[in-house]
């Protein structure tokens, strides 16, 4: 049945891979008309998908520094493509995303605007130039082009602030699902989740999360888009809602209007505090699509995040060559687009199934007690995710009166439209796929960096491959254990934290990457300053704004990336024609990385 190596056999690998995997959807259906109760089809969605991708993370076992750093180099480019789309569809993109728009409608297209339109910047700007240097990790591209430690390290710090932010969100969103679907208390459903990224990533390290990552975005993408088709078509929207919503949007703002909204009750839920993080209207939420600049800067600072995160840039690390990398990043959009472009779809149908009186599942305009009484209503109250709340005291449920955790929108939606449970089963097991993905490239990119990085390069250059692969398992693990810590302590939302990560990436890194490829002038010393006072003038912004201060310029806790990386231009440029220019070895290096021919500039790491 296989023939050849195992690159050649990864179409038919795959292909029975999700076979077996709608054989299961079937199987679990089955068992649900046969009377298999909710909590035992969650459970098994959950442990079977991670049961797999522990299999594939162990099968994919490795003692080789450029498996465990860059798989080796041998990922074709359609699978790449899938395996970046997985490590960029984090919780925030399936479980979040849905409910900001939602709550607040095409503001939040200002992150697909800017999360996609990045990989613009990433294919034109980076990820060929530097697949041509060759290198295992982002700080390894920056302490080769400007030659010195100081700027490797420095480079390090802003990928550990910028990817911890971020992990801490993706293992938020694996404790969210693991503590619905399995029945778990939040603060130890995150350390199970831990526990299922930690064995997909421990002992394969790029090569098993590769792989687990394409098995990954099979699992997320089927669960994200069956709901969308089978609610559109029950609630005669059509088949492929894409091109078919428009009645369906006017008909939300008439219910809207119809049914208004209870003066205050935001303020009144505030008096509730087991509730008060349920509005869906966090300080992150209500600066989105405040103004045109808001939601003009809010897509540049995702497009310049995109291209500033080291674990998306290491994806095209593991291509074969340069234009394998340029042409991953085409597929790695199209595989996004499937599931970016399906979000608003998502929260349209979320939102009309749950409000329109028409519809079987409407509940706005029924009684309190009456919605109280329902099965579903009364599982996400249960799990502190939903709450109603008569302010008016008229007995009715008002479109205000109905509040749901902005994450809840997505995993909720299936059973709200009146799905089999089942599909709520699927989508757990899709949006736990897409927040482990996105966790095990971050902690990955964390564990490598320092221990690439740091360790070999800088602390024991005569470590041997088993010294340095023990360290960054050793740091998979401590850097994983600290971001279950925080997640537990629940400071932030997802999509907060995640926006959060981009603008730490972009603060720091953006420029160094960029003039770093285009040019030369650039230098070690003009590199050093940039990383640093980007990124501390941008945390410093972000501290004065969470600390109650005035928006600047229009710059808010969520864009403080636009004045970290404006910091960050102006001081590389300054400092680095203050100083020497780079030696002609480093500028003529610079001049071959703009060359998709020939070997990578550090051969010794092909």
């Amino acid at each position: 049945m296989f023939r050849g190596n195992f690159i050649d056999n990864l179409p038919k690998i795959y292909g029975i891979y999700t076979g077996g995997f709608i054989a299961f959807i079937i199987l679990m259906a089955i068992g649900e008309q046969m009377g298999m109760t909710k909590d035992a089809i969650g459970i098994c969605f959950v442990g079977f998908t991670i049961f797999i991708y522990a299999a594939i993370g162990w099968l994919s076992r490795t003692a080789q520094a450029s498996n465990y750093y860059v798989a080796g180099r041998q990922v074709p480019t359609v699978f790449n493509g899938m395996a970046t789309a997985a490590d960029w569809m984090s919780g925030a993109s399936f479980v979040a995303m849905a409910g900001g728009i939602y709550f607040k409608g095409y503001g939040y297209m200002a992150l697909l605007v800017g999360w996609t339109g990045g990989y613009v910047l990433v294919a034109t700007l980076l990820a060929p130039y530097l697949r041509k240097f060759g290198c295992y990790t982002v700080p390894d591209f920056v302490g080769t082009r400007y030659n010195g430690n100081g700027a490797r390290l420095m480079a390090v710090i802003v990928l550990t602030v910028a990817s911890f932010t971020y992990v801490t969100a993706q293992i938020t969103a694996t404790g969210r699902i693991a503590s619905v679907a399995l029945n778990l208390e939040f603060e130890i459903a995150v350390y199970v989740g831990l526990a299922s990224i930690l064995l997909c990533s421990m002992l394969g390290g790029m090569r098993g999360v590769t792989w687990t990552q394409v098995a990954q975005y099979i699992v997320l993408i089927i669960a994200y888009l069956l709901p969308v088709f089978w609610i559109s078509n029950n609630i005669g929207a059509g088949f492929f809602p894409h091109f078919m919503l428009a009645d369906e949007v006017a008909r939300i703002g008439e219910l809207e209007e119809q049914f208004g909204f209870v003066k205050n009750s935001k303020e009144a839920l505030a008096t509730l505090p087991e509730w008060k993080k349920l509005a869906g209207i966090t300080k992150a939420h209500s600066e989105v699509n405040a103004t045109p600049w808001q939601f003009i800067s809010l897509a540049l600072a995702m497009m310049m995040g995109t291209a500033s995160l080291p674990h998306v840039m290491m994806r095209y690390f593991t291509t074969p060559s340069v234009k394998a990398a340029r042409k991953s990043v085409g597929w790695s959009v199209f595989f996004i687009f499937l599931l970016y472009s399906s979000a608003p779809m998502l929260a349209t149908l979320s939102k009309l199934a749950l409000i329109d009186p028409d519809l079987p599942t409407g509940i706005i305009g029924r009684s309190i007690a009456e919605v109280q009484a329902l099965d579903w209503y009364q599982n996400w109250n249960q799990a502190k995710l939903m709450v109603v709340q008569d302010f008016d005291g008229d007995g009715i449920l008002q479109l205000n009166e109905l509040f749901m955790n902005g994450d809840a929108v997505v995993l909720a939606t299936p059973e709200i439209a009146g799905l089999p449970y089942v599909i709520s089963g699927l989508v757990a097991a899709g949006g736990l796929a897409a927040a482990m993905s996105t966790a095990d490239g971050l902690i990955l990119a964390i564990a490598n960096a320092i221990s690439h990085d740091v360790y070999y390069k800088m602390i024991d250059p005569r470590a041997e491959t088993a010294k340095r692969l023990v360290v960054a398992r050793v740091l998979l693990f401590v850097f994983g254990v600290a971001g279950a810590s925080m997640a537990a302590l629940q400071l932030t939302g997802i999509l907060g934290a995640v926006i959060w990560a981009f603008d730490f990436a972009m603060s720091g890194l953006f420029w160094p990457l960029v003039l770093g490829i285009w040019w030369k002038r650039a230098n070690k010393e003009g590199a050093i300053a940039g990383m640093a006072l980007g990124l501390i003038s941008g945390t410093a912004y972000l501290v004065y704004m969470e600390t109650g201060g005035t928006a600047i310029l229009g710059i808010v806790s969520n864009t403080f990336g636009i004045l970290g990386s404006t910091v960050s231009l102006i001081a590389m440029v300054v400092v680095s024609l203050m100083t020497s220019k780079p030696d002609a070895a480093t500028q003529k290096m610079v001049d071959n990385a703009r060359v998709p021919a020939g070997a990578s500039i550090i051969s010794g790491q092909k």
